[in-house]
């Protein structure tokens, strides 16, 4: 016979799946995130939504949760996957480059902005000194679990945002033992106690990051010879477990030790099965999450105090993004809209935020009330992260094509000019400014522009296909020009007019194929690349090395290959030169043939 308890699990994951398997599609359709979907959920089937009625109508138990602390471990293991999933994206190598983000900006930003908050606090909610300071820390710390899927950590703004929040999650334990100290019935030992947690705590990383270090090459070994997909996950979540639980058994948080699990595996072969695999579980769990942030939304609350509630969101993300962009900009890491969007993007509260408060409310350093009015802060501005982040992005994006514009005057004369910016172009750019040549690109996506500005390359919008577009780009000043747009008929259109205006300028043009680059070669291209001809060449010596060929008889292929479409390009664009197709010569290994 089934449990009360037992159909209640039942119901509550049924909700949870149900939810995930509408929520995303249907957000997904209308390019909406789906973080406000499953925070509406949550509000929805909470206790303070359809829940509230399910003493009336009995078949709603089926279909709410009827409390937080039902899913709250389904929630921290979400968060726990999402920092195991961060760490497989990084090395320890790209830390170790972060570390002046980290304990620099990191530590300003929680430093001065908690003060700022904290002072704020003190001056309009009428508290003490210790719980207004302690609120304004609570506050000043950012969402991992959303912040890092929207900005990602490759970007100029994932890599600022990352830094901040990782010193945040690395300063968590310090806040709740400090915070615990300042309690009125604390005793002398907290001290004593913070000390012991800190020292046991590096112990235990060294030994998960030795042991990882050995270990975890053997046990996926041995899942990839079993060639079993379930192997490779029971080892992944085995790993983030054992980590966890290590980092959290010592009074460390256990997202500590799951990024530093991810780390490890990320050193190995293995990571992106891993990351594969993974992926789902780590989708659905930060979904639960959202669910857990959105139950916390009591709208009998909200309604009565939404005057101060909007006050104290509004303040907390000003004050937030004022401290966070000004920090960057003032230590030279980042351009004005990366400084922008990434203050805007980490201005609301955070979930380790709910834990600062909890610890504040058992240290009675806070009141029950207290505790209430800023718990539905942070949950406004965890639903509203979303939003702050689409409108950071288009800050950022006028504030870049603002500064763009203003330094388009003081590009040297003696530039490369790239028209496109896409993947071509942009290995175009990365490769001139590697060997210090000036150079100025062109795109007609905002976006794209805008991007590429944020990461300090070059770029300004301009739409080549309008008449009189390339009379505004210096081209008479240029040394060279690169066409790598996607489109063949405006690649032709492109090189006719600047070879009938520009005799001497070198056209380096990107081509389809051999017809298309004799074409370019008609229309007065200096060099026509046929962007198919390298990969396929180096797929062909892969396939033919990995078959057993001698290196001496492939090379001499390819180089027939090369020479017979230097002759067909020749032939179809009726040159009287031999194109230049050529490519880089490596270095012969000693047991190599030449």
């Amino acid at each position: 016979m089934v449990s009360e308890t037992e159909t209640s699990a039942i119901g509550n994951a049924l909700v949870v799946l149900g939810a995930a398997g509408v929520v995303i599609p249907a957000f997904a359709r209308f390019r909406i995130s789906p973080v406000i979907g499953f925070i509406l959920v949550g509000l929805l089937v909470g206790p303070s939504g359809l829940g509230m009625l399910a003493g009336d109508y009995p078949w709603l138990k089926h279909v709410t949760i009827a409390s937080t602390e039902d899913i709250a471990l389904f929630a921290e293991f979400g968060i726990v996957l999402l920092l195991f999933s961060i760490g497989l994206e990084l090395s320890f190598r790209r830390l170790w480059q972060l570390r002046k983000l980290v304990f620099g900006i990191g530590a300003a930003e929680l430093i001065f902005g908690g003060a700022i908050l904290g002072s704020a606090i003190l001056l309009f909610r009428d508290q003490p000194l210790t719980s207004a300071y302690g609120l304004g820390i609570a506050l000043a710390l950012s969402s991992t679990a959303l912040v890092l899927p929207i900005a990602g950590t490759k970007s100029a703004v994932g890599r600022a945002s990352f830094s901040m929040l990782l010193f945040e999650d690395l300063a968590l334990v310090p806040i709740i033992f400090i915070l615990a100290a300042l309690s009125p019935a604390a005793s002398g030992d907290s001290a004593e106690l913070l000390l012991t947690t800190l020292w046991q705590g590096a112990l235990v990383v060294a030994a998960l990051a030795i042991g990882g270090w050995f270990l975890l090459p053997k046990i996926f070994a041995q899942a990839a010879r079993a060639k079993d997909p379930e192997l490779f996950l029971a080892a992944s979540l085995l790993v983030v477990i054992v980590a966890a639980l290590a980092t959290a058994a010592v009074g460390l948080s256990p997202i500590v030790g799951a990024l530093l699990a991810g780390l490890m595996i990320a050193e190995t072969e293995y990571h992106e099965e891993v990351e594969t695999i993974t992926a789902p579980f780590k989708g659905l769990a930060l979904g639960v999450f959202l669910i857990s942030v959105g139950m916390g939304l009591n709208l009998q609350t909200i309604a009565s105090q939404w005057p101060s509630l909007i006050m104290a969101v509004v303040g907390v993300v000003l004050v937030k993004a004022v401290v966070t962009a000004a920090l960057l900009r003032f230590a030279g890491a980042a351009r004005r809209g990366t400084a922008a969007e990434v203050g805007l993007l980490m201005s609301s509260p955070s979930e380790t935020t709910l834990i600062v408060l909890a610890t504040a409310l058992q240290a009675q350093l806070i009141s029950r009330d207290t505790a209430e009015f800023w718990q539905l802060v942070t949950a406004i501005g965890l639903t509203i992260t979303p939003l702050l982040a689409r409108v950071g992005h288009d800050v950022a994006r006028r504030i870049e094509m603002r500064s763009g514009d203003a330094q388009d005057e003081e590009t040297p004369e003696d530039r490369t000019v790239i028209v496109g910016f896409g993947r071509v172009g942009h290995t175009v750019a990365e490769l001139l400014r590697e060997h210090g040549r000036p150079y100025v690109a062109v795109d007609a996506d905002i976006d794209t522009v805008a991007a590429a500005r944020r990461d300090g390359f070059s770029v300004r919008f301009a739409d080549v296909a309008r008449p009189g577009s390339l009379d505004k780009l210096g081209i008479e000043h240029a040394k060279a020009i690169v066409l790598t747009m996607d489109d063949p008929v405006q690649q032709l259109r492109m090189t006719r007019q600047l070879r009938r205006k520009y005799p001497n300028l070198p056209i380096i043009s990107r081509a389809r194929d051999a017809d298309h680059a004799a074409a370019l070669y008609q229309a007065g291209a200096s060099d026509a690349v046929p962007e198919t001809l390298e990969s396929s060449l180096q797929l062909a010596e892969a396939v033919l090395i990995d078959l057993g060929v001698a290196m001496g008889p492939v090379i001499a292929s390819i180089h027939d290959v090369r020479a017979k479409m230097r002759h067909d390009i020749m032939t179809k664009g009726k040159l009287d030169h031999e194109p230049r197709i050529r490519t880089t010569k490596r270095p012969i290994a000693g047991n190599e043939t030449a």
